[in-house]
């Protein structure tokens, strides 16, 4: 799987790399050891974050209070912390 997550108690830690201004949001892979998500929104007014986080609640059955950008508010490098209970609905989606 590659090193862009890990468990530190009872979170999940996500490196993320987001592409903001696609055409739909979903996931792209994983490159550099960073799970690649195209964004469907404008970088502006955290736009881009506030669609991330609504993809990764509604895509991995998470309460979207749950999800914490933990760093990269404005950088399209972010780290983004979970429950750690979503890492195997995680592991599915990401092959």
């Amino acid at each position: 799987m590659g090193m862009w997550h890990y468990v530190k108690g009872d979170r999940l830690l996500l490196d993320i790399k987001a592409i903001p201004g696609a055409s739909k949001t979903e996931f792209a892979g994983v490159k550099d050891n960073r799970l690649r998500v195209r964004v469907a929104a404008a970088p502006e007014d955290g736009k881009a974050n506030a669609e991330l986080v609504a993809f990764l609640a509604k895509t991995l059955g998470c309460p979207k209070c749950e999800i914490i950008l933990q760093s990269g508010k404005r950088s399209r490098l972010k780290v983004i912390s979970l429950p750690a209970l979503v890492q195997r609905e995680l592991e599915k989606l990401i092959v």
